[in-house]
């Protein structure tokens, strides 16, 4: 079956409410026949393996942008002719989206917006405000093994740096960073720690950005799951939900290739008063459909209506329909 994991936070303790990783194996079950367990399976994904998070970190250039000043929230971007030139390589987006405001920079997952975004920052403080969210450091789980991701410093960023790391390459985090990177937009720019054990309290938390910032890229994030968004099929029946796509090709021997992905989907709910993050990662999804989009987003939104309901969180949109299709991956050969 196709690799992939998911995890989802308590935003309001930073309390593992669950995870998974795929290909899964039963500890217990070692010896028995047809139960051989390889070393490459004997980890927890979610925690110690990195990916670069593709669009998943846009959301954080437009808070580090928010918090700095360097614009506003009714800021507009033109990415006109739909390209942008940043030393010897071409940053180009699906199609020419023209003048935009930060929320449809988002739904539309312009490479070319969060490119002029990021380039406008000092980049010490972009830099910064990405370590505050969490990127380049241990969540504090204590978890064995647990990878601190990827963040070089701003010292030895070129612009070509600067403007990759906007759409999410040339860094690299876990699933479980991700995750926490959202819980802390869902918490009003409140970092806790993230926990794998039952909390009586929750922790202190740090601030971040303040709540302004944080409340208004959340708003952002839900366009993004609008019926004509990149990431309409993360749609909850009954709940808003803010979140965003992200789709990364996958390094191999000579660079990066182009048949080969990496599909995540990061979002909360409900988005009016997030109590979750959650967030998708599907490893070298194969066939037509490899988008985060396409093969992230309808697990997540699976994931988000059975957790809410355990839960009893109330929904916030009664009415809403889903729009996410019935969950299918291709198996791997």
């Amino acid at each position: 079956s196709t690799p992939g994991s998911a995890v989802v936070l308590d935003v309001t303790s930073g309390e593992v409410r669950a995870m998974v990783i795929q290909p899964a194996y039963i500890p217990n079950a070692r010896g028995r026949p047809g139960s051989a367990i390889t070393t490459d399976a004997l980890r927890n994904r979610a925690v110690t393996d990195i990916i670069e998070p593709g669009s998943t970190l846009k959301p954080f250039i437009v808070a580090a942008a928010l918090a700095s000043g360097t614009l506003g929230p009714a800021r507009r971007i033109d990415t006109t002719p739909g390209m942008i030139r940043v030393g010897n390589k071409n940053i180009e987006d699906k199609h020419n989206y023209g003048v935009m405001d930060l929320a449809t920079i988002l739904a539309k997952s312009s490479n070319v917006g969060a490119t002029k975004i990021a380039m406008d920052m000092d980049r010490e403080v972009l830099w910064s405000t990405l370590g505050r969210f969490g990127l380049g450091r241990l969540t504090g789980s204590s978890f064995p093994g647990e990878s601190a991701g990827v963040l070089p410093h701003h010292g030895n960023w070129r612009d070509i740096t600067r403007a990759t790391i906007s759409y999410g390459y040339g860094l690299s985090m876990t699933p479980l960073q991700v995750a926490e990177a959202y819980a802390i937009l869902g918490a009003g720019g409140l970092a806790r720690p993230v926990s794998f054990v039952r909390l009586e309290r929750p922790p202190i938390a740090r601030r971040v950005v303040a709540p302004e910032t944080a409340t208004a890229v959340v708003k952002m994030l839900e366009a993004v799951v609008g019926p004509d968004a990149t990431g309409g099929k993360a749609a909850v029946a009954g709940y808003r939900v803010a979140g965003k796509t992200g789709t990364a090709r996958k390094l191999g021997a000579s660079g990066y290739v182009n048949d080969r992905w990496t599909a995540v989907f990061a979002g909360l709910a409900p988005a009016s008063a997030p109590r979750l993050a959650i967030v998708v990662v599907v490893d070298d999804p194969r066939g037509s459909a490899y988008y985060g989009g396409d093969v992230a987003a309808p697990v997540l939104s699976s994931i988000a209506a059975g957790a809410l309901r355990i839960l009893a969180v109330a929904p916030d949109d009664i009415g809403r329909p889903a729009v996410a299709p019935p969950i299918t991956l291709a198996a791997r050969p």
